[in-house]
């Protein structure tokens, strides 16, 4: 095994040992290192999907962080094609959540994903998504 150090804020760090108390480990080091596979397992699940999709985007951000709301509305207007629609909601006076539906190929819907997960005062993004519906129908 290698020794690394990482600097996290208190907060999250104070969230993340209460998740592994919930769960009953014993260790800190054994809980990052099942959150690292799950996020390389989340990362290789999105890279082998191929064709059309259909799915949603969650991104919650910090709106009073400089510029961030002007790169999201850029990044969604480039891909104007693959959004179907998106709702905006104040979670918090601080955070707000874009709910964006996508459909089309997967390929241009991770590429979006992975442009708004790089923006500073972008906490978080998730991309779920499913065969298209032409999957669905038989005819």
């Amino acid at each position: 095994m290698m020794r690394i150090s990482m600097s996290l804020p208190k907060k999250l760090l104070a969230d993340f040992d209460e998740v592994l108390k919930d769960r009953g480990y014993q260790s800190r080091s054994k809980g990052i290192r099942d959150a690292l596979k799950d996020y390389i397992v989340r990362y290789q699940w999105m890279n082998e999907m191929e064709g059309d999709r259909i799915g949603v985007i969650t991104v919650i951000y910090d709106h009073y962080y400089t510029g961030v709301m002007e790169n999201l509305a850029e990044i969604q207007h480039d891909y104007r094609d693959e959004i179907n629609t998106s709702m905006h909601i104040h979670m918090t006076s601080k955070y707000c959540m874009e709910v964006i539906v996508v459909n089309g190929d997967v390929n241009s819907i991770r590429e979006l994903t992975e442009k708004m997960m790089r923006l500073k005062g972008v906490d978080h993004v998730k991309l779920t998504s499913t065969a298209n519906g032409e999957a669905f129908d038989p005819d």
